[in-house]
């Protein structure tokens, strides 16, 4: 141990220091703690492990290596874990209604935890989709010294002498509805497309996340792109324990580090990387813990002006390995900062800022994954917001690897995804159709599902860029296509996109970021006067709250008013 802490002003002074304490150093005592390490500051590690998914499987042991670096830096460290809800298991059934929701009960769930036994810094350890921003939110939230630490990349499978993912299962299914993939082929697949422990390969949302710790600074330099059954990520776990003290004694935070300028950085490395679509809902909701404003049309006037220069599926070649092989998110940054886009001046958990990390890393021209910023895959960012008289709240598209970037065509409409989904595996869509998907969103669905079961299908079918396919629900960072999500304001809330009929006709252009319906003002009118909002079956338990409290997803589809409402702040109790 080389550090001695005044505990006078940190937050465990009230569960371990002076007489009246003698009560709560009790249990402390019960644990095997000596009377020396009860004296030390208490460091949360909160871990996201759990049997669920692949994505979970090694964040318990990431988290308890990391212990002895908490330790070597003079703190005393605490685990506790919390829930996930795990996309590729949730996906095309009842069950995704539970994924959203779930970001703010890890959120929620974290500040609790944390909150109750006053601890001073935090580790959060987090592999699948909605609890890294969940994890790093409650980072936000609390405003105690903390770092985020992602639990790794899953290794790709392979299958017929190539590299494949999760989402080749799920176009796989498809292609099997359509007569193209033998059933005995699938069964191939699926049993070697996922090999091992990690999250999800390709730039689905847990990598865009993981993108976005480093990028936004919360993480360790070049941490985050470890594939998750590498030793290395012990030592990530024991860096991370032992840096976050030299945070607590130079009382550096996270907002200190996620400045609106941070922001910025992180949006364009989910641009730059072709990221997930999901990377505007969630940025939005951590700025939001931090009392900034920053909406979907922020995240996506961003996009707008960032070259796409990261070859990664589903769009390109390549998955996370490769990318971290390549050399990782702060390579990518590095020819970022070179074009000027990113700001070199914020801080960083390193206790450096963001250019003098950048500056220890030696660019690589002999890479493939990462094109130089003068020479990009494409002009423009990988993730596209549209804004029009069919969303004048805002929607989202990726169109990474897309060829075609303008649609026009009349509407099919369904009201859930499972009446969508079934009229794709029955082949009953025609080609030119805008597939409408409604009453999924934040607060119709309730929880703002994935399409990716349905997306998947289209694509498997040879159908992706021969049909579009609008929602006020959500795509997966894996879902590639014409796909227009986050469509708001939503159903529920009597948005346009209640008002749609069989027929209506939907122009979209990607370019020109415009996404509109072409129905006079007066049939809408009287079709708004005429309209109901549809109920749904959840009207008790988690998700009716949920539904109760979510705002539009243009703001990031968060429950609470966040730091702007704040009279405290957690770390100066």
């Amino acid at each position: 141990m080389t550090k001695s802490f005044d505990k006078s002003r940190l937050p465990s002074r009230h569960v371990s220091v002076g007489p009246e304490k003698a009560p709560h150093r009790s249990y402390y005592y019960a644990m095997g703690l000596s009377e020396e390490e009860i004296a030390r500051p208490f460091v949360a590690l909160a871990s996201a492990g759990n049997d669920s998914a692949p994505c979970n499987t090694t964040l318990n042991a990431q988290a308890d290596a990391a212990r002895a670096g908490v330790e070597a830096g003079g703190g005393m460290p605490r685990r506790f874990n919390t829930i996930t809800v795990t996309d590729g298991i949730a996906m095309g059934h009842q069950g995704m209604k539970s994924s959203l929701v779930s970001r703010e009960v890890i959120a929620d769930s974290v500040e609790l935890s944390v909150r109750g036994h006053c601890y001073d810094a935090l580790v959060g350890f987090a592999g699948c989709d909605k609890s890294l921003p969940g994890m790093m939110m409650a980072m936000l939230r609390l405003n105690i010294p903390s770092i985020f630490v992602y639990g790794g990349s899953i290794l790709p499978g392979r299958f017929h002498d190539h590299d494949v993912t999760v989402v080749d299962v799920f176009e796989a299914v498809g292609q099997h509805a359509s007569g193209n993939c033998p059933l005995q082929e699938l069964i191939e697949l699926e049993k070697v497309a996922c090999p091992g422990h990690g999250a999800c390969g390709g730039q689905f949302t847990a990598n865009t996340m993981a993108c976005v710790g480093e990028a936004i600074g919360l993480s360790l330099p070049n941490s985050n792109m470890v594939p998750a059954p590498y030793q290395s990520r012990a030592e990530i776990a024991v860096a991370a324990g032992e840096q976050v003290m030299n945070l607590l004694e130079k009382n550096i935070r996270p907002r200190d580090i996620c400045t609106r300028e941070a922001f910025i950085n992180a949006a364009r490395v989910v641009a730059a990387t072709g990221g997930s679509t999901n990377g505007a809902l969630h940025l939005p909701a951590m700025a939001n813990e931090a009392g900034i404003e920053f909406d979907l049309f922020d995240v996506a006037e961003i996009f707008k002006s960032t070259p796409y220069i990261a070859d990664l599926k589903p769009g390109g070649k390549y998955v996370a390995k490769d990318m971290y092989e390549a050399g990782g998110v702060y390579m990518l940054m590095k020819t970022m900062l070179a074009g000027g886009y990113l700001n070199g001046d914020c801080m960083t958990v390193t206790g450096k800022t963001l250019g003098e990390n950048i500056d220890e890393v030696t660019w690589n021209p002999d890479q493939k994954v990462i094109y130089d910023i003068q020479t990009p895959l494409s002009p423009t960012g990988g993730v596209v917001g549209l804004k029009g008289s069919l969303a004048p709240d805002g929607a989202i598209v990726k169109v990474a690897g897309m060829k075609r970037l303008q649609f026009e065509g009349p509407a099919r409409v369904f009201e859930c995804e499972e009446d969508a989904f079934r009229a794709v595996e029955n082949r009953d869509i025609a080609e030119g159709s805008v597939i409408v998907i409604r009453y999924e969103g934040p607060k119709g669905g309730p929880g703002m599902r994935e399409m990716l079961a349905t997306t998947a299908a289209l694509y498997g079918q040879g159908m992706g860029e021969k049909v579009a396919l609008i929602t006020d629900g959500r795509f997966s960072g894996g879902t590639r296509g014409f796909c227009i999500g986050h469509v708001g304001p939503e159903a529920a809330d009597g948005g346009p996109i209640a008002l749609i009929e069989d027929g209506d006709m939907i122009r979209i252009d990607a370019e020109a970021g415009t996404i509109d319906l072409d129905v006079a003002e007066a049939v809408l009118a009287e079709r708004k006067a005429n309209w109901k909002p549809l109920q749904n079956d959840y009207q008790a338990g988690a998700l009716w709250r949920y539904s109760q409290n979510v705002g539009s997803a243009c703001k990031g589809a968060v429950t609470h008013p966040g730091a702007r409402a704040e009279t405290h702040v957690y770390a100066d109790i």
